[in-house]
């Protein structure tokens, strides 16, 4: 079972006031970008696998989706979300990602939100989505980017030009990262782009957009500190289709 960091106290409380937790998707930098992504919502069946607190659930309802389910290892995350809508179209469920099930041919589309760098093996993930898809169907996803997860020390330093530099540490070994993120021992899965690509193309998926995020000038303009976002990016955004 894939390691339930949701469920501590401290980590939810921390994650409990990012802005995107306490705005939803508007306090979601990289949301824009990923939107622009999405088919139209309207009367698809979507299965959100990391769903959180449910803000992509209810917005896909909002935009017409006929039925949502909403996946999510976390005790407390499933029920901050069930507590925020009575929308009976709106299921929530707890799924380890790890170990997923879906029936066969049953979505539309499929939609993931900062969940994919928890899971182990991608490759058996990718495979259960892409069954469950009907043809034709979407797979629209963020994950941490390789980049953002490689540096042991996500700390910056200073080059000799005056420019903030970051430290990419063994960027091509894949596997299990430990890092401290609101408590210590966080365990992520670290995959080069080429690797989480190349198992959606394993998986059958063609490949239609992908994005390394970065802030406009507009959000920056609205919130200086996302200037930082520059430097290396932070959010892998990807659209595939079955």
């Amino acid at each position: 079972m894939a390691q339930n960091i949701y469920d501590r106290p401290d980590f939810f409380e921390g994650y409990s006031r990012l802005g995107r937790s306490v705005e939803g998707l508007d306090g979601a930098p990289e949301w824009p970008a990923l939107r622009a992504m999405l088919p139209d919502v309207a009367g698809l069946s979507i299965v959100d696998l990391g769903c959180g607190f449910g803000w992509f659930c209810h917005w896909a309802r909002s935009h017409g989706a006929t039925e949502v389910l909403g996946l999510d290892l976390s005790e407390k995350m499933l029920a901050r979300a069930r507590a925020a809508s009575a929308d009976e179209a709106i299921t929530y469920e707890r799924a380890d990602l790890d170990e997923l099930s879906l029936p066969r041919a049953r979505f539309d589309l499929a939609y993931s939100s900062l969940a994919l760098h928890y899971v182990s093996d991608v490759a058996r993930l990718f495979a259960t989505i892409h069954q469950a898809l009907v043809p034709g169907g979407s797979f629209v996803f963020s994950t941490e980017h390789p980049i953002y997860m490689a540096p042991t020390n996500p700390g910056w330093s200073i080059d000799a030009a005056g420019r903030k530099t970051w430290p990419v540490d063994r960027y091509l070994v894949e596997g299990p990262r430990r890092t401290d993120w609101f408590t210590k021992g966080v365990l992520k899965y670290h995959r080069t782009v080429g690797t989480t690509l190349n198992r959606l193309i394993e998986a059958g998926f063609t490949i239609g957009h992908v994005e390394e995020f970065r802030p406009t000038d507009a959000q920056i303009a609205a919130r200086p500190e996302l200037a930082e976002e520059l430097e290396r990016p932070m959010f892998l955004l990807v659209q595939a289709r079955r």
